[in-house]
């Protein structure tokens, strides 16, 4: 890839980030890239990967040059440096490397928009300098402990090595499984000592979380406190229900609108259809991804294409015949091609 196609595809990746957050970072850059995925993400600050480096899909001077050419954009575009530590989830909370062999101060500096208060800044700064979550896996694989060779429903990552919970003086916290939100903020704020558990999800390919490890009076404090208010916060989840589903809307119509603009032959029935499938909270779908919040032109089309590939193509009766999925798109491209084109008034 070329030098000016790279600068511009880093260009578009934070300025998507820029319109959501105000702020933008190396991780950003490079997940809207697509050379990390969240998950290599998630793996490297649980401090199970030496590098981030090596969990990407350039070596390490394609990173380094992806951020000189984010802080070339940054500073044309008159955006505030601030350098930010980054610390391992892992028990020794060690500071996380982004390569080997260079200098990390551009890799761990966040650009902050100008038009971003001073509180708001500060307290952007004061979330990323305080030390993450200590985060504790519930592996799918069988595994040892690196101490005492035994093993356990849960391990932690001390020095690049799984540890059990006993090894790791963590044995006497309760688990308190994900569900309650106001339950588990509280009972993590009675807890000296808390962890946050995590599962890997092979169809999502996301690590996922599934509660905590708490203290057990912290657990018992916690739940006193929920049901001394349970009636208050009851009523405050209704408001906040409401007002998501008021945002959601809101957010689905501009998506359609855009699908119109960018596709002004897609009957409008249609877009909005779309807009509803592919914005949908919780879905994972393009439509909810930060480029999709951010209407990236590229995301609408992604969600267009997905649309037509499900309903004017022979692609789900491919897979059901067991076609690989590659090979199916293939060959509907065509057929795909041709759909957007009628879409865009080209055909």
């Amino acid at each position: 890839m070329s030098k000016p196609n790279l600068a511009r595809r880093v260009a578009d990746a934070a300025e998507i980030a820029l319109a959501n957050r105000k702020y933008v970072t190396f991780i950003d850059v490079v997940t809207g890239l697509r050379w990390l995925h969240s998950r290599h993400v998630d793996t490297w600050r649980q401090g199970r990967a030496a590098t981030l480096a090596e969990l990407a899909a350039v070596d390490d001077e394609r990173l380094v040059q992806a951020a000189g050419l984010l802080r070339d954009w940054a500073e044309a575009k008159g955006l505030r440096p601030v350098e930010t530590p980054y610390v391992s989830g892992s028990r020794d909370r060690r500071e996380l490397r982004f390569t080997t062999a260079h200098p990390q101060e551009a890799f761990r500096t966040h650009w902050l928009s100008p038009a971003l208060s001073e509180a708001r800044a500060r307290q952007l700064t004061e979330r990323q300098s305080k030390a993450p979550d200590l985060v504790v896996v519930a592996p799918l694989a069988p595994w040892t402990c690196a101490s005492c060779a035994d093993t356990g429903p849960y391990l932690i990552m001390e020095d690049d090595r799984p540890h059990c919970l006993t090894c790791a003086d963590m044995d006497h916290l309760v688990f308190l499984p994900s569900g309650d939100a106001a339950l588990s903020r509280r009972a993590k704020q009675e807890s000296g000592l808390a962890a946050v558990v995590v599962r890997f999800n092979r169809r999502r390919k996301v690590y996922q979380r599934q509660g905590l490890l708490v203290e057990e009076r912290a657990l018992e404090a916690a739940e006193e406190r929920c049901l001394a208010d349970e009636e208050a916060r009851l009523r405050r989840r209704e408001r906040d229900r409401d007002r998501r589903a008021d945002q959601d809307v809101e957010f689905q119509e501009r998506m359609a609108a855009e699908i119109a603009r960018l596709f002004p032959r897609c009957p409008a029935e249609r877009a909005r259809e779309i807009a509803v499938h592919a914005g949908l909270r919780g879905s994972g779908r393009v439509g909810r991804t930060a480029a999709g919040r951010a209407l990236d032109a590229n995301a609408i089309t992604l969600a267009v294409v997905a649309s037509i590939r499900h309903l004017d193509t022979d692609y789900d009766r491919l897979l059901m015949a067991g076609v690989p999925r590659m090979e199916a798109r293939d060959r509907i491209r065509e057929t795909i091609d041709g759909k957007l084109a009628e879409f865009r008034g080209e055909a």
